[in-house]
């Protein structure tokens, strides 16, 4: 039994099937399997590793070689994809196995984060990560959003096909990468398959010459639901801008449908706005992101509050040690060794998790401890809070 890196039409053969087999419906027909080979472009910079063993494939898993914002600053992120195993080779370990290779190499590489879309949540726990906010959808009757028509809004919408005005679009997000934190896109040759497929209508939000609010969306049927992507807007005049575009639809759909992330308030938009919002997490097929730290290199340099504080941090391939996490001149600055212990600062143990969700700020320090995920005394915890006080990440990119 092996471990090895498989390359372009090497996954049409190994990788590419157990993944169909995982996560859609089965068997794959011909025209699905030839599909497969469309795909390949949008894999090529992807790092796939197989199991293998007497040239069958036993397990499978991809990073994307992404970016994410960390609190205000862009960083290099592995998202990890494509984890599947051969029916006949499960729970026999080829996963962990595989995610431990994985992770070492795009740690190697200089990837300090990773995020991923877990088929089990405990199981990918036990590696580290923590769960992100899932995104929410929101629905809602057309007719409801009539009396956004009758207001007068600075700026303007432009309205066109996702496949011309591409460009646009990945420029708008790559602002909201610089500007939100937890916010993940992928490599252009991923992103690029939006484009290609040429499957939605983009809305774009202007002010002047500036890009301030964007959505990519399709139709399903007349009298249906106009089914919109995550909306994505820099203030609330774009945010209205698409929505008042989204109104002239009265006479067209019944009802909209958009991704929203964990902070957006629908229910407020409107006065009469009936709206449904909704975040389903469930097992299979519907579980939140998780992310984690990869290198401490992750947290050196953050702005953050005065705040000091050492933590211990146990059972972890790569993270495990001592390190004093001084932020009093503003940038968090990471200390390790005796100088660690100069000053007896106040000391927290955690998991690599714990110090995961913290560093995202899905958790407060009681929560850590409440999860099990360290020991964090009320001086140990004073002190973290003021590190990374709580802070939602929106992943956006799903993988």
């Amino acid at each position: 039994m092996t471990i090895r890196r498989v390359h372009a039409e090497e996954r049409l053969s190994t990788s590419f099937p157990l993944q169909a087999y995982a996560f859609e419906s089965s068997p794959i027909t011909g025209p699905r399997a030839e599909e497969f080979r469309a795909y390949l472009p949008y894999n090529e910079g992807n790092r796939t590793l197989i199991v293998e063993e007497d040239g069958r494939t036993l397990a499978a898993a991809s990073a994307i070689p992404m970016r994410q914002n960390l609190r205000g600053r862009v960083q290099t992120m592995a998202g990890v994809a494509g984890v599947a195993t051969h029916p006949l080779a499960r729970r026999q370990g080829h996963v962990r196995t595989l995610l431990r290779r994985l992770l070492d190499e795009m740690r190697d590489e200089g990837h300090p984060l990773t995020a991923l879309w877990p088929f089990r949540p405990t199981f990918y726990e036990r590696f580290g990560y923590v769960g992100l906010p899932m995104a929410r959808t929101a629905s809602f009757p057309v007719a409801d959003l009539a009396p956004l028509l009758r207001v007068d809004l600075p700026g303007e919408v432009v309205w066109e096909r996702i496949g011309s005005g591409y460009p646009t679009w990945r420029g708008y997000t790559e602002r909201c990468l610089r500007d939100r934190h937890g916010f993940a896109l992928f490599p252009d040759y991923r992103a690029a398959a939006l484009r290609d497929r040429d499957e939605r209508w983009l809305l774009t939000a202007r002010a002047g010459a500036t890009v301030t609010g964007a959505v990519t969306y399709r139709i399903d049927d007349h009298g249906g639901t106009l089914i919109a992507d995550d909306l994505l807007a820099t203030d609330p005049y774009a945010r209205t801008l698409l929505l008042q575009f989204l109104a002239r639809h009265i006479d067209q759909v019944a009802t909209v449908q958009v991704r929203l992330p964990a902070d957006e308030l629908p229910e407020l938009w409107l006065t009469d706005l009936d709206v449904h919002v909704e975040a389903r997490v469930a097992r299979p097929g519907s579980s939140a992101p998780m992310a984690r730290l990869l290198s401490m290199d992750a947290l050196a340099g953050l702005p953050v509050d005065p705040g000091r504080v050492r933590v211990e941090l146990t059972g972890d391939r790569w993270l495990a040690g001592s390190y004093l996490l001084d932020g009093t001149t503003g940038a968090l600055e990471l200390v390790t060794g005796p100088a660690a212990e100069a000053g007896a600062p106040p000391v927290a143990t955690l998991t690599a998790a714990g110090l995961s969700a913290l560093a995202y700020g899905v958790l407060d320090p009681v929560e850590v401890a409440l999860r099990g995920l360290g020991d964090v005394p009320p001086d140990a915890a004073v002190e973290l809070r003021r590190l990374f006080p709580r802070q939602l990440p929106y992943l956006f990119a799903e993988f």
